[in-house]
């Protein structure tokens, strides 16, 4: 069977070293087996493995391969869709306790990186940047509604202020979130990976899921093996293809893409982003970047609908990170990628169960790095017969894109199209 390396990205080069992990090649029974090792499913291992079950997790490639490994690297708060939005749909109760979850992912994040020592250069901090009035108008309505939700972190800034914290010429404010920041995604995900084999979880890699067979006691096969488990927890996102036909209507896989530049001076990143926090810009199609452990500037951007890999990405995305610093003009890229993540047309997280004992999370349409370890928290509630949280995000309705899977992609765009149109002209 092919082995499947991490694809060529400065996370992977400045990975943390870690063992080797076999491939599944024999018949084994767990309590719950996990497809996908990613930050779902290391996320859903851990909450599992603390409360008692057996775990096993069987991922297609390495441990991190999909976009755990490869985004922006930045704790951000809340969903694709804010709370008030969802509350206009589904009702003030449901929209509660969604609200109560919304910040919840990062403390999850912060609390698995000091219990288990995990070694991710987590720095605190991240801002929100408004390019127009009108963006700054809705990030001050944003800071009232987070605040109701009890999130209290929290700095209005001015076009004097946010310039402390960003050298960026074209912002007219921002909102800062301590409780945002800032991490080595792939790092993160090794080090919760080992943390699931110390509490006796086992990992299989290059051990793909391509048949599950459905049943009181359902078996998940490998080209070379199988687990028979009481329960199955799909986590494969973006990267799971067909394995579950009825996730693959309601979502879509997009790319999106990364830079990383050489190391810089300690002054050049100083001057760039003083406080060291993450930004993110509040465009429909947004840029986002922060400073690396070792200084360099990661700067990502654009959205691919269908997840093609462009042919050039530097071409991409460097303009943008040259429109954001043009003192950057002579720094050389040292690594370009693109990463998969899941869109859904509501831009909310699919969440469900399909008959007894098969459970789900996927569509976190790029608020995926906080939202999943908050998402393994509750699949691991719900199996456990605690459903009220769980129930918030499965009763979220969900519909499929126009046209289905043949035109999903052509829709996606012209909307993608439509809003950074808007994003241009500043409506």
């Amino acid at each position: 069977m092919a082995n499947t390396p991490y694809p060529e990205s400065y996370y992977a080069a400045s990975a943390n070293a870690v063992p080797p992990r076999p491939a599944l090649q024999d018949d084994v029974e767990t309590d719950v087996c996990v497809i996908g090792a990613g930050y779902t499913g290391l996320s859903s291992a851990l909450f599992l493995l603390e409360n008692g079950f057996k775990v096993t997790v069987l991922e297609a490639a390495k441990v991190g391969f999909g976009a755990s490994g490869r985004n922006g690297g930045q704790i951000v708060n809340s969903y694709s869709r804010d709370i008030d939005v969802i509350e206009r749909s589904v009702g003030p109760r449901q929209a509660q306790l969604l609200g109560q979850m919304a910040f919840e992912g990062g403390r999850i994040i912060r609390e698995r990186v000091a219990k288990y020592n995990i070694q991710c250069d987590l720095k605190d901090g991240g801002v929100f940047a408004a390019i127009t009035a009108k963006q700054l108008g809705h990030l001050e309505s944003q800071k009232r509604l987070w605040e109701r939700f009890g999130h209290s972190q929290l700095e209005l800034l001015d076009q004097t202020r946010i310039r402390d914290v960003v050298a960026c010429e074209h912002y007219v404010g921002g909102l800062l979130d301590m409780s945002g920041g800032h991490i080595h995604p792939l790092n993160l995900a090794l080090g919760e990976a080992a943390a699931v084999e110390s509490l006796g979880g086992t990992i299989y890699e290059q051990s793909p899921a391509v048949r599950i067979e459905r049943g009181a006691n359902p078996v998940v096969h490998t080209p070379q093996g199988k687990v028979r488990a009481k329960f199955i927890i799909v986590a494969g996102n973006a990267y799971l293809g067909n394995l579950v036909p009825e996730l693959a209507a309601k979502s879509m896989p997009c790319g999106t893409q990364v830079i990383t530049t050489e190391p810089l001076s300690e002054a050049l990143a100083k001057s760039l982003l003083p406080q060291d926090y993450c930004v993110e810009d509040c465009n429909y199609l947004l840029d986002y970047y922060r400073l690396t452990g070792d200084k360099r500037l990661v700067f990502g951007g654009g959205v691919v609908y269908g997840a093609r890999d462009p042919a050039n990405i530097e071409a991409i995305i460097r303009p943008k990170m040259l429109k954001a610093f043009p003192q950057l003009k002579d720094v050389k890229i040292d690594y370009a990628w693109t990463g998969n993540f899941l869109l859904t047309l509501s831009r909310l997280p699919q969440v469900g169960r399909l008959g007894d004992n098969i459970y789900y999370s996927q569509g976190c349409s790029g608020h995926g790095v906080t939202y999943t370890h908050l998402a393994g928290k509750v699949l691991a509630e719900a199996l456990r017969g605690q459903a009220e949280r769980f129930d918030a995000f499965a009763d979220l309705p969900h519909y499929p894109f126009p046209g289905g899977q043949l035109l999903r992609t052509p829709f996606a765009a012209l909307g993608a199209w439509y809003y950074g149109l808007r994003d241009r002209f500043g409506y």
